[in-house]
């Protein structure tokens, strides 16, 4: 059961790290709306590096994000935050592997083969985080700015990379959290040892039977 619920783990976490890359290089974070257009004969859509336009007939032009540091904060913090994702999926997917019970990495320590496996679980859990986080940061500068009446540019809406990430990190919590609980319940309560003390009862028997043999320091000629 506790191999299942591993092999099911590793194979989620495998599968939720490979779709944080692949949203991470996604084109479409976010496109321009076309609510309210009549004719539309161009599309601009982003993602954390770039800025690309297309036109109707098919032709389209990319630029990289010139500098870093011009850059809006949340784009920054999401760039770190989905790197950080990939850093600590892979941190997880070797855990898990040495962690798991037909691994021969630590022998028949199924003890330390647990708390490995727990650690895995931890990073996926952080992964889902990190995921979480990024994108959701990035959807709500989104929104905020497609319902703000006063914003003058031009407005987005949520690309196909964000549902990526967001099935991403859903699969990596949930990946990381039956790693912990299998863990969990797998590890045996240690038996606390007390020592022997003998009953009051028995000591006080014996102190009378060593009272009672013990030779006497006078002799019967003494009271004579």
């Amino acid at each position: 059961m506790k191999e299942t619920v591993e092999v099911t783990s590793l194979f989620t976490g495998f599968v939720s790290w490979i779709m944080v890359y692949v949203s991470l290089e996604h084109q479409y974070w976010k496109e321009s709306t076309q609510d309210g257009s009549v004719i539309v004969t161009s599309a601009v859509y982003e993602n954390l590096w770039r800025s690309c336009a297309s036109d109707s007939t098919g032709t389209y032009d990319c630029r990289e994000f010139p500098s870093l540091f011009a850059l809006p904060g949340y784009i920054q913090a999401s760039r770190a935050l989905m790197i950080a994702s990939i850093v600590f999926g892979a941190f997880g997917l070797a855990a898990t592997l040495v962690g798991m019970q037909c691994s021969k990495v630590c022998g028949e320590n199924y003890i330390l083969k647990g708390r490995v496996a727990a650690i895995g679980g931890v990073f996926f859990l952080l992964q889902g985080i990190c995921t979480m986080i990024a994108i959701s940061w990035y959807a709500a500068n989104i929104t905020q700015q497609f319902f703000d009446q006063l914003y003058a540019g031009t407005k987005y809406e949520i690309g196909q990379a964000l549902y990526i990430g967001w099935s991403s990190a859903v699969l990596a919590i949930c990946g990381g959290s039956c790693l912990l609980f299998s863990c969990r319940s797998s590890v045996p309560r240690e038996k606390i040892a007390y020592p022997y003390q003998p009953s009051s009862r028995g000591h006080i028997l014996s102190t009378v039977g060593t009272s009672q043999t013990a030779p006497s320091n006078y002799d019967r000629n003494a009271y004579v």
